[in-house]
């Protein structure tokens, strides 16, 4: 095993890269040499078809001890609340709301900590995402998972992952993300106690920056602060398990060897991570309240009016400066669906309700928006500059509607008398209501 010293990380997002963790084990000028150095071999991962344009191509030539081919039948196997789209409930047109999830009392790890909220679309079409709760008690230790239906966007809000994968590891806690590529092997430990987080499960075009347009070169999630780990391996003959997701079921295989048997890589379909209080922030130093657009963090494109595949939105401690405004976000419809989950803090909008680890979920059309004590607050308060600190929130926009699994609308945490918050309105147009 390679010393599991200090994790090693380089700068970029979606830039060719490379990496070894072994002087020479890195050909250079060629990925398939006929005889790779120090006796490795050579293996290609596509994450997107060979004639992509160049710009969005993702590929990675991974230098390794053993090829991917070597490994049992693969067998059926189940993952409990882990679920992919279509569920039992059609899509829900109600306002709906999640407390923090109660993490459990026995032990289960990444994977079988996995609890679905809900999704749209279907992997086996590359269309859609779903959205989970992880709650991990253990370590993975002689199990591996590899996720071919879809790319996985990881937010911790308790607790410490670290995730070693084939092609280095990253370790992240609350107010950082990781990125796993579709397809990429990887092992998820617990060097600090139980963690509990988001996921979202993406199964359409992989993430990438959003254009900046009128912004210009730089702002919102900047390519520089996203880092990629190192090359790092482990040569371990111990027999160990890869589960593998594929078309929405569950498959197992045996292994006679872990899988993390990367010496170097060259490419960009590789993981990353990013700390969102990195994200630049902007907004109006005048007056009137933006469109959320401007907290897009990364994007998974569909249709360019209609909405995103996924879009996803960070919105980190900032300035509100803005005068004759009404500044948290007002009442609204909109064509595309919203997730939302607090990281740290509480979002601006809800006075109550709405604590870190616990989610939101207004589909497309769903009006929504302050419940009635922050609107009386926000439209009477006196507006001087105003720093929004000890919130981290974040928001997943998808022009498809989601479907809420059956467990997410049976589980405790579930809010059912979420649509009273608005209910206290007062009518103030035409006399007493």
């Amino acid at each position: 095993m390679k010393d599991a010293g200090e994790l090693t990380y380089q700068s970029g997002f979606g830039n060719e890269l490379e990496s070894e963790a072994e002087p020479g084990a890195l050909p250079h000028g060629r990925n398939s040499p006929q005889q790779p150095a120090l006796g490795l071999v050579s293996e290609l991962i596509s994450g997107t078809t060979f004639t992509a344009p160049r710009n969005l191509n993702r590929r990675t030539y991974a230098f390794r001890a053993m090829p991917s081919v070597v490994h049992g039948p693969y067998q059926p196997t189940e993952v409990k609340d882990f679920a992919t789209p279509p569920f039992g409930q059609p899509p829900n047109p109600n306002q709906m709301r999640w407390d923090p999830f109660a993490m459990p009392a026995g032990e289960q790890d990444f994977v079988d900590g996995m609890f679905t909220v809900c999704g749209t679309g279907s992997p086996a079409a590359q269309a859609g995402t779903a959205l989970h709760i992880y709650r991990a008690t253990a370590s993975m230790t002689d199990r591996f998972f590899l996720d071919a239906d879809g790319e996985l966007l990881i937010l911790p809000d308790t607790g410490t992952l670290l995730i070693a994968t084939e092609l280095g590891r990253l370790r992240i806690g609350p107010g950082e993300l990781a990125l796993i590529p579709r397809g990429i092997k990887f092992r998820v430990e617990l060097p600090d106690g139980p963690s509990r987080g988001f996921v979202c499960e993406n199964y359409g075009l992989p993430f990438r920056l959003p254009d900046l347009g009128l912004i210009g070169s730089n702002g919102l999630a900047n390519a520089i602060d996203f880092k990629v780990p190192g090359a790092w391996y482990e040569i371990d003959e111990r027999p160990c398990t890869l589960v593998q997701k594929f078309c929405g079921q569950f498959w197992q295989a045996s292994l006679g060897h872990s899988p993390l048997d990367v010496v170097a890589w060259r490419g960009n379909h590789v993981p990353a991570m990013f700390n969102m209080y990195d994200f630049v922030a902007l907004g109006t130093a005048t007056v009137d309240h933006p469109d959320p657009s401007i907290f897009c963090a990364l994007s998974s494109p569909s249709d360019p009016v209609l909405g995103g595949n996924a879009d996803f939105m960070v919105m980190p401690p900032r300035w509100a400066v803005a005068e004759d405004t009404f500044r948290p976000p007002g009442y609204h419809r909109n064509c595309v669906a919203e997730y939302l989950g607090v990281i740290t803090g509480q979002h601006e909008g809800k006075a109550q309700g709405l604590a870190p680890g616990g989610a939101s979920l207004h589909n497309n059309w769903a009006a929504h928006g302050p419940d009635v004590e922050s609107f009386e607050l926000a439209r009477a308060v006196e507006l001087p500059p105003r720093k929004i600190e000890n919130s981290l929130v974040f928001m997943i926009e998808s022009r498809q509607p989601f479907q809420v699994a059956d467990a997410a609308l049976a589980a405790p945490e579930f809010q059912r008398g979420y649509r009273e918050h608005w209910q206290g309105f007062t009518r103030r147009f035409g006399g007493e209501a």
